[in-house]
């Protein structure tokens, strides 16, 4: 009997009855790249930012952020929108809309007012591909309340952009149109980024504002009036010029470090020195141009970097450090998602042994492995003892 009773404490004390070991993640969800900000190449008026696509967080112009009219740079979010609600892949029509005699004389109305348009013919199937190209190339300002119209009204679609653009934590932002013709759609270089941010991340899109011209089928062969693209990388992405809000332009760059493809965004509002468009043009050229010379190889996380804690309910803890150095292509200020996969470790962890994997969200996605800072056994007899039965 004496022996048998023997028998059940040896199996409770040295079976796997142990807590296990719980992972907890101790770094924020981002890490900024330390050391001095770039000098950028800033207009000299207006305001202007600019970020890698990758990237938290941006470079802003010493001017004040204020809201100012944005003029057809407003047609981003028209066709953001567009896009969430009605799909469309790299190929293929997707919706058509039917020109009426009311978009008829909506299009003459708009041209005697001095805006940019393009004739449309009662009858006229123009598909949604097309819309999107003559709102994103020739900057339709008829196209855009047509496609707003299409929507359910222009009303709740103004609705839709401006809810999309709360989403996108665009907190200076008004649209009070879908062209950007009234003064009253308003935005700052730095909301619009973020806005150039998630529309580029859409291919269909990413491939409309990188077209140098389409043919429409009345309008016929129409051009891109960014001509940054196809030159020097650039690769879209929509102008915006009138009296009140000077001339606009969000870009994008694309460029490679260290054998890694990067994106270069960046809005710049408010240019006059000269004619509106091409003082944009000048302006954003100089300043993604700038920033594309700062960004090199970056430490954005040191080896040895404590990232995750463990420890189970019986006090037993350790934790993990990175193995080696995040090393990824940015410039000092910009921030860098920062994402952990932790592993199941169990009850015991040996020195060195793997409890994750850190991941910096850019471009190229540098990883190093979460190793475990020293071991951890079974727990104590003590504990044991208290857990017989």
């Amino acid at each position: 009997m004496l022996g048998a009773l023997t028998l059940v404490l040896v199996v409770r004390l040295t079976g796997e009855t142990a807590p296990p070991l719980r992972p907890r993640v101790v770094l924020p969800a981002y890490v900024r790249i330390a050391g001095s900000a770039p000098v950028l190449a800033w207009p000299r008026e207006g305001e202007a930012a600019v970020t890698l696509q990758a990237a938290v967080g941006a470079a802003a112009s010493p001017a004040a952020q204020a809201p100012v009219p944005i003029a057809s740079v407003a047609k981003v979010m028209t066709a953001y929108v567009t896009l969430l609600e009605h799909p469309l892949g790299t190929s293929g029509p997707g919706f058509t809309l039917r020109v009426t005699p009311a978009d008829v004389a909506e299009e003459s109305r708009r041209e005697e007012l001095d805006q940019s348009v393009v004739p449309v013919r009662a009858g006229e199937l123009i598909s949604e591909r097309q819309a999107l190209q003559a709102l994103l190339l020739p900057s339709a300002n008829n196209i855009a309340w047509l496609l707003a119209a299409h929507e359910g009204g222009v009303g709740p679609f103004l609705a839709r952009m401006n809810a999309t653009a709360r989403r996108l934590g665009m907190s200076a932002t008004t649209y009070t149109d879908p062209s950007g013709f009234e003064v009253t759609t308003m935005s700052t270089a730095l909301d619009q980024l973020k806005l150039a941010r998630v529309a580029m991340g859409v291919p269909a899109f990413a491939a409309l504002v990188d077209e140098h011209s389409a043919r429409l089928p009345v309008a016929g062969r129409v051009l891109n009036y960014n001509a940054l693209v196809g030159h020097d990388g650039y690769v879209g992405v929509k102008t915006g010029s009138d009296t009140a809000a000077g001339g606009c332009l969000m870009f994008a760059k694309r460029i490679v470090r260290a054998d890694r493809p990067l994106m270069v965004l960046g809005v710049v509002l408010g240019q006059r020195d000269g004619p509106l468009v091409e003082a944009a043009l000048a302006s954003a050229a100089r300043l993604g141009d700038s920033a594309a010379a700062a960004v090199h190889m970056q430490t954005a996380l040191a080896g040895g970097t404590r990232v995750l804690e463990a420890s189970a309910e019986d006090g037993r803890r350790t934790s993990a450090r990175t193995a080696a150095a995040l090393r990824v292509p940015s410039w000092p200020g910009l921030g860098l998602r920062l994402s952990i996969s932790v592993g199941a470790p169990g009850s015991h962890v040996r020195s060195g042994e793997r409890m994750g994997t850190v991941t910096l969200d850019a471009s190229g996605r540098a990883s190093t492995a979460a190793l475990a800072s020293r071991a951890v056994g079974g727990p104590s007899l003590g504990w044991r003892l208290s857990h017989l039965f």
